[in-house]
C-alpha cells in the first residue's frame, strides 16, 4: 500500500474521507468525499478507479484498512498518512 503526508496530496485529488458523518460534518480536509468505512462496501462504486484514489480518516488507521479492501479490488489506492489530525495540524484548508 502506497501512503503519503498531508502535504503530498494533490490539491485536485479524489480524496475520500471514510470517517463517520458526525465526524466529517465537525471538520474535514477541503473537498474531501464523505463515503464512511460502515458504507465502504456498498458505496465503492462513487470511486473513480480511474483517478488516483486518497483516503484519509483521523490519524490513518481507517483509511489504511479501506486501503486494503481497495487493494483486494484491484483498484490502487494511497493512504494519507496521519489524516485529518495531520491535515489540521499542517494548516492545509479545511471545511
Amino acid at each position: 500500500m502506497k501512503s503519503v503526508t498531508v502535504t503530498e496530496v494533490p490539491d485536485e485529488a479524489q480524496l475520500i474521507d471514510v470517517r463517520e458523518p458526525d465526524e466529517y460534518a465537525a471538520g474535514h480536509a477541503q473537498h474531501a468525499i464523505n463515503i464512511p468505512m460502515s458504507e465502504f462496501a456498498q458505496r465503492v462504486g462513487e470511486v473513480d478507479a480511474n483517478r488516483d484514489v486518497y483516503v484519509i480518516c483521523l490519524s490513518g488507521g481507517r483509511s489504511a484498512r479501506v486501503c486494503e479492501y481497495l487493494d483486494a479490488h484491484d483498484i490502487a489506492c494511497i493512504n494519507v498518512e496521519g489524516g485529518t489530525s495531520a491535515w489540521e495540524a499542517a494548516g492545509l484548508p479545511m471545511s
